[in-house]
């Protein structure tokens, strides 16, 4: 017999798991499927209403929590309270924070350099949990609009989001009860719904400009035969739409001569109009406070151009990354909110040298494509697949303090790759695997991720244990590294949640210092290998000598002292070419002596066999 379930709390027939595309933005946030009959995706949307649901919470003195656009008018009369910009916070500490501190009208903890949280009252609340509710509301929304429940989804975030943020994302939405069968890059998704049904004969090559309310992406993407490679991404976590309406609040704090932060967050919705306003007007006009602010279409464009100029040095950066010159772009499509602003337009299409592709909404593109992608994993387009990729390398600590890399940057994701250690010293028990994120040669130079002690290593003379570690990426962009000795099987696995996103600050300078001091780098990490080379040859002559000294005559043993005692010097000299020379010399006068016991020790050996042989 067939058995057909029922939403009990609908009284609808309850249909198969839905998969909804989630695009979590920071002013506003939305959800999409793919439609039963149209095969098309739709953003969610009650009747003669808007799809999009401002990422704004309010938190009541009586108690009462609402999230969307009644905690919206919360904004001016309830500030304190009332909560906007979560997603910038994610992943974030005070310090990441502090200078953009005055933007917010609410209280934000620095809660001794671990995680940001935000106080309202004697409560507590971090982006994750805050992040949660609005993800909530959007699950409610979805199943009153499709009369069924609602628990799978694919979630968007800014392409340049660290593990950290990724991560809050995913717990995010397993607070507000949703499966996230996958977390894909905004961009990414955003080509997705440009892309989609492509003839997939056709070969591709797209630039995806994505200014949101928070943040700002720039992707480089190839589409061939209805794969979508991402070739290389920029951007910067903390720029965006609110950016340009915080500029127009500058312009009336300096013109009025407002000076408090009562008159900023008053200020802040007002400053929002105005921009929407000069999107297709060349005045704006308004009263506040028995004053009559004004700013023109010029005056908006010379505040924000400072701003838009970031995104622009983002895509010159994506662009040389990538390989490719603005010739080789075929098309460049817009997407978020901000992008309405006609400068920006401008700029991009300039940029490029072509006009841009904004035929998709740019506030449900990335939606859209989120459906996609979770109509693919339902199992329902076959068509299509995604390769995303990691933007910094990633690698681990060896000796000297240099950068091993594993992952090169712009490494296709899901991603593994694994290499072989071995200690440096006799009865060696444990191995510290320390990870790194960035481009430079030395591990100081860059980012440390997460460290973790591989220990119950077999005793065995140096050399001997080998120590496979492995980085995997998953399709989250999520990282985890495995520690295994291969002789005893002894292994450690560990998920990098590393505590902290780069600041934006950070990003550009690893990426800029890498070019800026690649000489240096070069030049420092041969010092470094000449280094090593010279101190591991010094322990193992000395060893060998300890352990040999009566197969060796007293010449030998004088010329050994005296090249160690320059070897030394050397070192400490720490002069790279006398170094590399001493070492040379060293090894040329240990080598003849070192084969000569070598080989009578395997003489002997060989003798002792025969003679076992025999016996038997």
């Amino acid at each position: 017999m067939a058995k057909i379930a029922i939403n009990i709390a609908t009284g609808s027939l309850q249909q198969d798991d839905i998969i909804v595309g989630i695009d979590l933005g920071t002013t506003n946030s939305l959800i999409a499927i793919i439609h039963p009959e149209s095969k098309k995706p739709v953003a969610l949307k009650e009747h003669n209403s808007s799809s999009l649901v401002p990422s704004v919470i309010h938190f009541g003195a009586d108690g009462q929590l609402v999230v969307g656009d009644e905690a919206k008018s919360f904004l001016i009369t309830d500030a304190s309270r009332t909560i906007f910009s979560a997603k910038r916070l994610l992943g974030k500490s005070y310090n990441d924070v502090a200078k953009n501190a005055s933007s917010f009208a609410y209280k934000i903890i620095d809660d001794e350099g671990r995680l940001i949280k935000v106080q309202v009252d004697d409560k507590f609340y971090s982006p994750v949990d805050l992040s949660a509710l609005i993800l909530k509301e959007l699950k409610a929304k979805a199943e009153h609009i499709l009369k069924t429940s609602v628990n799978k989804a694919v979630i968007t975030v800014p392409a340049y989001f660290n593990d950290a943020q990724r991560q809050a994302t995913r717990d995010a939405g397993k607070l507000a009860g949703l499966d996230v069968l996958r977390i894909i890059n905004e961009p990414t998704a955003a080509s997705l719904a440009y892309g989609f049904g492509i003839n997939k004969t056709d070969v591709k090559t797209i630039a995806v400009y994505d200014f949101g309310g928070g943040t700002f992406d720039i992707s480089i993407l190839t589409i061939n035969n209805g794969i979508f490679e991402v070739l290389s991404t920029n951007g910067d976590t903390f720029l965006g739409g609110d950016d340009l309406d915080t500029a127009i609040v500058d312009f009336w704090m300096q013109e009025n001569q407002f000076a408090t932060d009562y008159h900023r967050q008053q200020l802040r919705l007002k400053a929002e109009e105005a921009k929407r306003h000069l999107s297709a007007n060349n005045n704006f006009k308004t009263d506040y406070e028995n004053v009559t602010l004004t700013i023109t279409a010029e005056e908006f464009e010379k505040i924000i151009t400072p701003i838009l100029d970031k995104t622009m040095a983002c895509c010159a950066n994506a662009l040389k990354d990538s390989g490719l010159t603005k010739k080789d772009i075929e098309e460049v499509i817009m997407v978020g909110g901000s992008t309405r602003t006609p400068l920006v337009k401008k700029m991009v299409s300039t940029f490029f040298g072509k006009p841009v592709n904004d035929t998709v909404n740019p506030d449900e593109v990335v939606a859209l494509g989120a459906a996609i992608q979770a109509d693919i994993l339902a199992g329902n387009t076959k068509d299509l697949l995604l390769l995303d990729i990691t933007p910094l390398s990633l690698g681990l600590e060896t000796m000297g303090g240099l950068m091993d890399v594993l992952l090169p940057r712009n490494s296709k994701i899901p991603a593994r790759a694994a290499r072989q250690y071995t200690t440096y010293k006799d009865g060696q028990s444990g191995m510290k695997i320390a990870v790194y994120q960035g481009e430079r040669d030395m591990v100081t130079d860059n980012r440390k991720l997460a460290e973790f002690n591989l220990s119950g290593i077999p005793a065995m003379p140096a050399g001997m244990p080998k120590v496979e570690v492995s980085f995997l990426i998953n399709a989250d962009g999520i990282l985890v590294v495995k520690a295994k000795e291969l002789r005893s099987g002894i292994e450690q696995t560990i998920e990098v949640k590393p505590q902290y996103e780069l600041t934006d600050e950070a990003v550009e300078k690893m990426l800029l210092d890498s070019i800026k001091n690649a000489e240096k780098d070069i030049a420092t990490r041969a010092l470094v290998e000449a280094k090593t080379e010279g101190e591991q040859l010094l322990q193992t002559t000395e060893k060998f000598i300890q352990k040999n000294i009566a197969a060796l005559t007293p010449q030998e043993i004088n010329d050994t002292s005296m090249a160690m005692q320059a070897l030394q010097l050397a070192l400490q000299l720490e002069d790279k070419n006398l170094i590399q020379v001493k070492t040379e010399e060293l090894n040329d006068i240990s080598r003849p002596y070192a084969e000569r016991v070598m080989d009578g020790a395997i003489s002997k050996s060989m003798k002792g066999e025969v003679i076992n042989n025999f016996k038997v």
